[in-house]
């Protein structure tokens, strides 16, 4: 009659322990599930701190499209020339137009086109250039001599990633193949690091003479020159 006691007893305390471990292991899982909300809006305001889809180690599948700039319409004349007076006089040809202003100094453009967006020309994670607008007819970007140093062969296009390997904008080095900034776009690239981050070498489709540069780690691009090797 004891020994049956004794083992109520103990099955008694076995099963009062079960069921705490199991209310136990209940509560963790609730914690861990309301954890889980916190983590992902945590990620989410991380991620648009970064600016949501530029950057990150994203790599454009292609460069650029060209840009199909219209031709621009010439100026044409208020009507025929009159003919000349018959005594050799001046012709009158009405009052003199008002002399044009000149326009005024260009502007910096801006690229933030969305919050948090780099304040350069940059590609969104749905492979848009954003900032390749300007066409041929931009004087920013023109050379009376382009491919002065021949044409760069040795990788171009998002399947050849390259570190860079130290300089500066005047001249920097990839490999064993050296490049040079356009100059308009020198403030462009205060944030690079010239001797870590990746880049990768598209086409310049609409300004000859050039490649655009496009750093990987901050999702910004810009205009080089080929300087040879």
């Amino acid at each position: 009659m004891k020994t049956l006691i004794r083992l109520s007893a103990v099955a008694f305390t076995l099963c009062a322990y079960a069921c705490a471990q199991g209310g136990g292991d209940q509560k963790r899982g609730e914690q861990k599930q309301k954890a889980q909300p916190a983590q992902t809006q945590q990620r989410g305001q991380q991620t648009q701190q970064r600016g949501g889809n530029v950057g990150g180690g994203y790599v454009p599948s292609r460069g650029p499209a060209p840009v199909r700039t219209p031709p621009t319409p010439r100026p044409t004349g208020g009507g025929k020339t009159p003919p000349p007076r018959p005594d050799g006089g001046p012709v009158n040809r009405g009052p003199a137009p008002p002399q044009q202003q000149q326009p005024p100094q260009q502007q910096r453009r801006t690229f933030n086109d969305q919050p948090n967006h780099p304040q350069a020309p940059h590609v969104h994670q749905n492979n848009v250039w954003v900032g390749h607008d300007t066409g041929r007819g931009d004087a920013n970007y023109h050379l009376d001599h382009p491919w002065e140093h021949g044409r760069f062969t040795a990788g171009i296009g998002p399947q050849h990633v390259w570190r860079l390997g130290g300089g500066n904008r005047e001249r920097f080095r990839v490999g064993s193949f050296y490049f040079q900034l356009a100059q308009y776009d020198y403030d462009y690239t205060n944030d690079w690091l010239w001797d870590n981050d990746d880049i990768v070498i598209y086409d310049d489709p609409d300004h000859p003479g050039y490649y655009l540069a496009y750093n990987v780690r901050l999702g910004v691009y810009v205009h080089v020159l080929y300087l040879g090797n």
